[in-house]
């Protein structure tokens, strides 16, 4: 492809790696096409946010494709990932420490899947702590490292499809699709209490948004090694 492509907009599926920002993956990819395409500018945004320790799939619109982000933001979402049972943490994931255990010997098979169908719709959630959402001028997770209390909203949200492909406790694996502004942490967090144990999400990767597949993308080395060693277009 050349700059006149990118200029013109591209959807580019990218495979976020783990502990990289989505906002690191944009700003390298954005370094990227202006060094080898030889452009002094470039529009460039994802369409949804990744934590640091979620990897998979990125949409990247680029040019005057940055104008569909909006758009692609609210597709339906898949992922796939892991919840440990019997602990949580702050933050709901393994960005902190765990800070109290709960018992499990009462938790069965049959009941983890059981309580799975209470989650199933529509459902009132609380995003976590530690997240982005702005509230009194500040990020939550600004007030979270300040030590600060805030009282957090719940938020409607749907889950479409809550489903357990493997259970070796403490660890249970999921795949869940849901709407725009479902998080899996507080799915996590939720799920333990409604088993009345705890539990935090320990791994978690991006499979779908809309129809575009994480089967179809590529990291940023192959994204970079695309460009070839001294070519000025794809």
């Amino acid at each position: 492809m050349t700059a006149e492509d990118y200029q013109n907009g591209q959807i580019l599926l990218i495979d976020k790696g783990l502990h990289w920002t989505s906002f690191q993956a944009v700003n390298k990819m954005k370094w990227l096409l202006k060094s080898k395409l030889d452009l002094k500018k470039i529009k460039i945004g994802h369409a949804g946010t990744l934590d640091p320790l979620a990897t998979g799939l990125l949409l990247v619109c680029t040019g005057k494709f940055t104008k569909r982000i909006s758009e692609l933001q609210g597709q339906i979402k898949e992922y796939t990932g892991t919840f440990y049972i019997g602990a949580t943490t702050p933050s709901y994931d393994l960005e902190t420490e765990i800070n109290e255990t709960f018992p499990t010997d009462h938790i069965s098979e049959d009941l983890i899947r059981e309580t799975t169908k209470q989650f199933l719709g529509e459902i009132d959630q609380k995003p976590p702590i530690f997240s982005a959402i702005k509230k009194d001028g500040k990020r939550l997770y600004e007030h979270a490292r300040a030590g600060e209390e805030v009282e957090i909203a719940f938020r409607k949200t749907t889950v479409h499809e809550f489903e357990i492909t493997r259970i070796a406790l403490p660890e249970i694996d999921f795949r869940v699709v849901c709407s725009k502004g479902t998080y899996i942490r507080s799915l996590a967090f939720d799920f333990g209490q409604a088993l009345e144990s705890g539990a935090h999400l320990t791994a978690l990767r991006r499979t779908k948004i809309g129809d575009y597949n994480v089967n179809d993308a590529m990291d940023i080395i192959q994204f970079e090694n695309s460009f070839g060693p001294d070519s000025t277009s794809l």
